[in-house]
């Protein structure tokens, strides 16, 4: 049936040609649509057989990534295809064969798209605390998981490998099997360890065998580091670069002792000449750095950059940056350091209309609230805003940038900079949390309050907030006297209401931390009456590099 007949149905037709599976590729659409909500698709694999066909291999793509309490349990659905002799020493390991399924209904290991190692051994740590097997076997388990997946044939499309001594033999399963990764089209590498032969020959593997890969994402080493190790990191990143024919992004972060000069300069390399368009470039040093309208001029196709708690953002690094002849966009600019207005004029003068994403990670300032808001409509994500409790012009800038902006705002982050049990003033907290909820847009997906908070204040926001829904919600506060408790407010406006997806709270009593999460029975009540998530307020807090890239 074509799309055309389906759409001339009623709608009880239409419903019962798709439940009914007489619809595959249409049904395919629909179920791609719920890649990243694991919910529905649990959901969906109980429709019939096609539904379940289709939606399983979109929950096994990347189940390292879920964060569930109970999530881990899938560990064991892996295990279960080892051989004989493998699980035979996991038997050793006190891992009985009755933890694992005797039979399976798909091969799930065939499915996995995404590798992270770092969340691959912390979700095995994780199963390893539940079933009560000693520690000592993560790594064993560890090399196990990968040696399934590369057995069974798997090509990678993402992968990120944080090279640490626990990852040395999985880089030998690599080397060993070429085909797991030569078809990533994504590649992190986060260097965390002082470089060895089998390093050395898998960064040299990658620039040999993966020449598809359109985002590449560079952590680099410390400053712990030696000047020797850096010169090998770098040597063997740069061919990395020049050997890619489709690169389309690549992120640098991190590089705070050693020069840029050379990254930039490879990107005048051909292949990258008409292929990439995003860059990155988070923590990084830009002192001494000349070349950036000579590189930028030479990229065809460039379209953003993004500009994340970078150092030396002086007076010539803007000339530079307004220098440049190619048309793009500053789509990201986060600000570490404490910069002069009259250096910052320019660059927001002349790339505001792009900016989509804007922090500062310290008390903001009269002047710059003013330029964003002459200069910037299109902001997306909006954070960390800082203020000083004496300063309530500011707070009084920020509701206008927040109308201003209203459209587009998703991600919105305030913070209080005397967060301090020593010294609690409400001040400008106080100012935001009677404003703030009135002037919210209709939806959020992420909203970060890290206040002084009286609960006066705090039911002011909440009942003011009630029409927009907020799909994470964190709050930060402190107590000012030890029975004050803002859970009550909790309950009636949020709770009751079901106006937040996930939420996450952190209080402060005499410089003790308290995490709502730790609180088994105000979670359970939540569980009971409300489809909402408490989560904890780590596990739930923003990470900018990750939000933006998305």
């Amino acid at each position: 049936m074509a799309i055309s007949e389906f759409l001339s149905l009623s709608p009880i037709m239409a419903c019962s040609k798709l439940f009914s599976g007489d619809l595959p590729e249409l049904i395919n659409e629909v179920i791609q649509y719920f890649r990243y909500n694991h919910k529905t698709l649990h959901s969906c694999i109980l429709v019939n057989r096609l539904w379940c066909r289709l939606a399983i291999p979109l929950l096994w793509e990347d189940p390292f990534s879920i964060k569930s309490p109970k999530n881990y349990h899938f560990i064991e659905i892996y295990l279960h295809y080892l051989n004989n002799d493998d699980k035979a020493k996991l038997n050793e390991y006190v891992i009985h064969n009755e933890l694992l399924p005797s039979n399976t209904l798909f091969n799930y290991p065939r499915f996995i798209q995404r590798l992270d190692t770092y969340k691959v051994w912390f979700s095995i740590e994780k199963w390893v605390a539940t079933v009560g097997t000693s520690t000592t076997r993560v790594k064993h388990i560890f090399r196990s998981l990968f040696l399934i997946f590369i057995e069974n044939e798997v090509s990678l499309h993402s992968f990120k490998i944080k090279i640490t001594p626990t990852c040395g033999d999985i880089i030998e399963l690599i080397l060993q099997n070429p085909n797991f990764i030569c078809n990533i089209i994504y590649l992190q590498l986060d260097f965390d360890m002082m470089i060895t032969d089998n390093t050395k020959r898998f960064l040299i593997f990658i620039h040999s065998n993966c020449n598809s890969i359109s985002s590449l994402d560079f952590l680099f080493p410390s400053m712990a580091s030696s000047v020797y190790y850096h010169s090998i990191v770098e040597k063997s990143l740069l061919q990395i670069i020049k050997s890619q024919e489709k690169l389309r992004k690549i992120s640098f972060r991190f590089i705070e002792e050693y020069p840029i000069y050379h990254y930039l300069s490879s990107l005048k390399n051909p292949n990258c000449l008409n292929t990439l368009n995003t860059i990155m470039f988070h923590h990084i040093d830009f002192k001494n750095i000349d070349i950036l309208s000579e590189v930028f001029n030479q990229l065809h196709v460039l379209e953003s950059i993004h500009i994340i708690n970078c150092y030396s953002l002086d007076s010539k690094f803007i000339q530079q940056i307004i220098n440049i002849t190619k048309p793009f966009k500053l789509k990201s600019l986060f600000l570490d350091d404490k910069i002069s207005e009259l250096i910052l004029e320019p660059l927001i003068q002349k790339f505001g209309c792009y900016l989509e994403n804007f922090g500062v990670n310290h008390n903001i300032s009269q002047k710059l609230l003013q330029l964003i808001i002459k200069y910037c409509s299109k902001i997306n994500y909006l954070g960390p805003i800082r203020f000083n409790h004496k300063n309530n012009k500011n707070v009084y800038l920020l509701f206008r940038l927040i109308k201003n902006i209203t459209q587009n705002l998703n991600y919105l982050t305030i913070e209080a900079s005397n967060i301090s049990y020593n010294y609690i003033n409400y001040g400008s907290s106080s100012i935001i949390l009677q404003n703030l909820g009135q002037i919210l847009p209709f939806k959020l997906k992420y909203l970060n309050l890290s206040l002084t908070i009286n609960t006066s204040d705090l039911e002011i926001f909440l009942k003011n907030s009630q029409s927009t829904f907020i799909k994470k919600l964190l709050i930060k506060y402190i107590k000012k006297e030890e029975n004050e408790d803002i859970f009550p407010y909790i309950k009636e406006y949020i709770m009751k209401t079901n106006r937040v997806k996930y939420l996450a709270i952190v209080e402060n009593f005499n410089e003790k931390y308290e995490d709502l999460f730790s609180q088994k029975d105000k979670v359970e009540e939540f569980q009971l009456y409300s489809n909402i998530k408490v989560m904890y307020y780590s596990d739930l807090v923003n990470n900018t590099f990750y939000s933006i890239k998305r």
